[in-house]
């Protein structure tokens, strides 16, 4: 089997290329201009993809997230496209080309599978994310790493305050009404786990306001809704930057907190940042070596498993996460993983089990064993290949 592989700098790349090349598969890389062209429409970029799928016999075209330009290629050339999306949220899939024939997409997310099928996109597959375990059983933790990175708590993320994700720093110049409106939902959506009700609470009074001040248009290309928009880019990062503040800010109060990040957090002054931490390299050592590793979500990925969380149990470490749908499909709260209720609920089993060493320890195997067993690439593959009728 031969297999053209769109290259971006995409998390999984190395583990599902060592599977596809673990079955004696040939994969041949494109290397993808995502950060610098249309991905979209781009009639250059389609022909380029074109002439490269035509000049060999590939069976698919795989990428990590979907590109409608790869779509619209592979659909021209009659060859599979198959994608595995995990950014959260991601508008290309709200895109026409979904539709293709030829397409096989998979989203980790189930919440935006069901809205997708609603549309009736039928090339849309659930399909949530997996762990490298047997790589990440190769870090060996000696001494001397578990003294640098041993921990009460630890958290792996952005703070979603940087500048290029400060969304809602945009919609400055909002009426008084709006303002408070927006505040409260934000507020309420905060405090709301397992539900997105940021869309749905946008009148069409309060989207003329934000279309004054921050003027936004959909793709004529594509279904995506213009309150999708704003809900997901610009309201659900800035709840998410808030959450991530409160709840580091108030676990440092009572507990010793490692924070990885690029960003600089003056606003969290007990709170250990660390600078950043390579995901492929120090990650692993940092969930082996916590105590208690912590997931909070983006509040845009509605019910889907984060792949923090995933990598979190496939090294072995304890999670605490905050409450998504999609768990409770593959794993047993309180068994193999934790999740929390609010904050309260976050304080006291953070609490708890820092003080229960044994059945702490007991948590994390139980959700390593599961995670080693039913979620690595050699599954998430083995799904793909049943789907596309390869297998």
């Amino acid at each position: 089997m031969r297999i053209l592989f769109i290259e971006w700098k995409s998390l999984g790349q190395i583990d599902i290329t060592a599977e596809f090349k673990r079955r004696g598969y040939i994969v041949d890389f494109y290397s993808f201009p995502r950060e610098t062209e249309n991905t979209r429409l781009n009639m250059e970029l389609g022909e380029k993809l074109i002439r490269t799928i035509a000049g060999k016999n590939y069976d698919f075209i795989f990428s990590f997230n979907y590109f409608p330009v790869v779509a619209i290629a592979s659909n021209a050339c009659m060859v599979k496209y198959v994608s595995w999306t995990f950014d959260s949220p991601f508008i290309q899939l709200y895109s026409n080309t979904i539709f293709f024939p030829y397409n096989y997409i998979f989203v980790f997310d189930k919440a935006v599978c069901l809205d997708l099928w609603a549309h009736g996109a039928n090339s849309v597959y659930y399909l949530p994310m997996a762990a490298p375990v047997e790589r990440y059983d190769g870090y060996i933790i000696n001494d001397e790493l578990r003294k640098f990175y041993g921990t009460q708590l630890s958290f792996i993320g952005s703070t979603y305050s940087e500048q290029k994700n400060c969304f809602y720093e945009r919609l400055s110049g909002l009426k008084e009404y709006t303002k408070g409106y927006l505040d409260g939902c934000i507020q309420v959506q905060k405090k709301v786990y397992g539900k997105f009700i940021l869309e749905s609470m946008l009148t069409p009074e309060i989207m003329e306001d934000l279309q004054r001040v921050c003027p936004t248009v959909v793709n004529q290309d594509g279904f995506e809704r213009l309150a999708w928009v704003y809900a997901h880019y610009f309201l659900a990062r800035h709840v998410t930057a808030l959450e991530r503040q409160e709840i580091l800010g108030l676990l440092s109060e009572r507990f010793h907190v490692d924070f990885y990040t690029y960003e600089q957090t003056p606003r969290l002054p007990k709170v250990n940042n660390r600078g950043t931490a390579e995901v492929m390299q120090e990650g692993p050592v940092i969930y082996k070596c916590s105590k208690i590793n912590l997931n909070v979500s983006l509040k845009s990925i509605i019910s889907g498993i984060p792949l923090r969380a995933f990598d979190i149990m496939g090294c072995g470490g304890f999670l605490l996460s905050n409450y998504q749908e999609d768990f409770l499909e593959y794993f047993i709260p309180g068994q193999d993983y934790v999740y929390y209720e609010d904050y309260d609920d976050l304080l006291n089993k953070a609490d708890y089990y820092l003080v229960h060493e044994k059945e702490r320890e007991e948590i994390a195997r139980n959700g390593y064993e599961k995670v080693k067993k039913y979620h690595t690439y050699k599954e998430r593959v083995d799904t793909i290949l049943e789907v596309t009728n390869y297998k």
